[in-house]
C-alpha cells in the first residue's frame, strides 16, 4: 500500500507529537482551563481521562492511518461506501475543525509573535520592560490588523514549511529546538516555585475539591486532552500513514500521551505561582500566559534574554502544530484533488484558511460585544470547537476505527508479541474503544449542554 512519505524515524514522529504539547496547547489553554474548573479535582479528573480516553483513542487514530495509508477523509469514505451509511461525514468534519481551528490557532500565535518582536525590541531601547508587559496585550485586542498581520505572518511560514515537504521541512530542524526549550521551561519552573504563593499552588492543584467542579468539567477535559493530543482533528490519522511497517503503536501512543500530561503538569506549575503572586489576573483568563510571565520577567535579572529565547522557543513548538493542522488539510486535500499538485494544495488550503483568520483577528474590535455567557469571542469559539465538535469528531474516529479494521487487523497491529500481557491489554483497549469512550464523550457533551441550557 503505497505512501506519501514516511517519518525517517519514530524519534522524528515524537519530537512533532511533543513539540505540539509544549507549545500553547499545554502552556496558553491548559492552566487558565485548570483554573476555571477550580483546580485539583479538575487536573486529577484530566490525567485520568489522558489514560482512558486519550490514549485509547490516539491508539486507534494511528491504527486507522497506518493500515489504510491514506488521510481521514479518504479512510471515512471508505467506509461509509462499505456500509453505505454517510460515514465519511465524520471525516469531513474533523478536516473543517483542523481549518477553522487552525484559523483561530494563528492568531493566538501571532500574540506570540507581538511578544517576541518587544522583547527583541526592548534590548535596543531604554524602555523598561514592565512598560511592554503592561500595555502588549490592550494593544494587540485594540489592534485588529496587527492581529491579522501577525497571524498571516505565522501562517504564511506555516505553508512554505508545508509546501517544502512535511519531511524535510519539519525533521531537520525541530530536533535542536524542543531540547533548548526543555532547558529554558526547567529554569523558569525553578524561578517560579521558588515564589512565595507556591504552597498555595500546591494546595490549590494537588489537593482536589470536588465541589469545585461542576457539570461541563468532564466535557472541559475531554476537549482539552483531544485538543492537545491533536485527536479528532484526522491529525493523527495522517501521521499514521507516514508510519512504516511493523511500529509498536500502543507504545508510541503510552510514550505521546505520557510526557504530554506531564508537560501539561509542568505548564500549571510554571504559570499559577506566577499568577497568584502577582493577584492582579483572574485563573480564567485566555491572556494569563501573555500577561502574568512578561511582568515576572520584568523582575528578574536577565528577564529580557529569558523573555526573547522563550518567546522564540513558544512560538517555533507552536509552529510544529501549525504544521501539523495544515499538513492534515493538505493531505486530505491532495487525496480528494489528485490531479493538484501537492504545492497547489498546500497554497489553496492555506488561503483559505487565512481568510477564516479575518474573523478571530477582528474579534476584539468588531465582536467586541459579542458575549456568551460571559464569554468573549475567541473563548467561546474556543469552547465551541474544542470542547463541543471536536469530542463529536472523536466519537466518529471510534466507528471508522471499528469499521474499517477488522478484529485481526486491530489484534494484529495492537499484540506485539504472544504474552498473555500483551493479549489481555489489547482486550482492556478494545472494550475502552467500544464503550468508555464514546460513553465518556456523550457524557461530556450532555453534562456541557444542561450547564449551558441551565445557566
Amino acid at each position: 500500500m503505497s505512501r506519501k512519505s514516511s517519518w525517517r524515524n519514530r524519534l522524528s514522529f515524537y519530537l512533532l507529537a511533543i513539540g505540539s504539547a509544549c507549545g500553547l496547547g499545554n502552556l496558553w489553554r491548559f492552566p487558565y482551563i485548570v483554573g476555571e474548573n477550580g483546580g485539583g479535582a479538575f487536573l486529577l479528573l484530566y490525567v485520568f481521562l489522558a489514560f482512558t480516553v486519550g490514549l485509547t483513542l490516539l491508539i486507534a487514530e494511528l491504527m486507522i492511518g497506518h493500515f489504510t495509508g491514506v488521510s481521514i477523509l479518504k479512510a471515512s469514505k471508505r467506509v461509509a461506501l462499505q456500509y453505505k451509511r454517510p460515514i465519511h461525514l465524520f471525516g469531513w468534519l474533523s478536516v473543517f475543525i483542523s481549518a477553522v481551528t487552525l484559523a483561530y490557532y494563528s492568531v493566538i500565535c501571532g500574540w506570540v509573535l507581538h511578544y517576541l518582536t518587544q522583547f527583541l525590541l526592548s534590548l535596543f531601547q531604554a524602555q523598561p520592560i514592565s512598560y511592554l508587559s503592561q500595555t502588549s496585550m490592550m494593544t494587540l485586542y485594540q489592534n485588529s490588523w496587527l492581529q491579522f498581520l501577525l497571524a498571516s505572518v505565522h501562517l504564511l511560514i506555516s505553508i512554505v514549511i508545508v509546501v517544502k515537504g512535511f519531511a524535510e521541512g519539519v525533521e531537520r530542524w525541530i530536533a535542536s529546538i524542543l531540547p533548548l526549550f526543555g532547558i529554558l521551561v526547567i529554569i523558569l519552573l525553578v524561578k517560579s516555585l521558588s515564589l512565595d504563593s507556591t504552597p498555595d499552588v500546591l494546595r490549590f492543584l494537588f489537593y482536589p475539591d470536588f465541589s469545585k467542579l461542576t457539570w461541563a468539567s468532564i466535557g472541559h477535559a475531554v476537549g482539552h486532552v483531544f485538543f492537545t493530543l491533536s485527536l479528532g482533528f484526522g491529525t493523527m490519522v495522517t501521521f499514521g500513514s507516514y508510519f512504516k511497517k511493523d511500529e509498536k503503536l500502543p507504545v508510541i501512543g503510552f510514550r505521546v500521551t505520557f510526557v504530554d500530561t506531564l508537560i501539561s503538569i509542568l505548564a500549571v506549575l510554571l504559570i499559577f505561582p506566577i499568577a497568584f503572586s502577582s493577584s492582579k489576573k483572574p485563573l480564567t483568563d485566555p491572556s494569563l500566559l501573555f500577561e502574568v510571565l512578561p511582568q515576572f520577567l520584568a523582575r528578574e535579572k536577565g528577564g529580557v534574554f529569558f523573555g526573547l529565547i522563550f518567546f522564540l522557543c513558544l512560538w517555533l513548538a507552536a509552529l510544529n502544530a501549525s504544521i501539523g493542522l495544515l499538513e492534515t488539510v493538505t493531505a486530505n486535500l491532495v487525496e480528494k484533488k489528485p490531479e493538484l499538485k501537492r504545492s497547489l494544495s498546500a497554497w489553496i488550503a492555506g488561503f483559505f484558511i487565512l481568510g477564516l483568520t479575518v474573523i478571530p483577528a477582528f474579534s476584539g474590535t468588531l465582536f467586541k460585544s459579542f458575549k456568551v455567557h460571559g464569554q468573549g469571542f475567541i473563548e467561546t469559539m474556543d469552547s465551541f470547537l474544542i470542547n463541543g465538535l471536536l469530542p463529536i469528531a472523536g466519537l466518529g474516529m471510534v466507528i471508522i476505527a471499528l469499521l474499517s479494521l477488522t478484529e485481526a487487523d486491530r489484534k494484529k497491529l495492537f499484540v506485539q508479541d504472544a504474552s498473555p500481557t500483551s493479549y489481555n491489554m489489547y482486550t482492556h483497549w478494545r472494550f475502552a474503544l467500544k464503550w468508555v469512550v464514546p460513553i465518556v464523550i456523550l457524557l461530556g457533551l450532555g453534562f456541557q449542554l444542561f450547564e449551558f441550557v441551565s445557566y
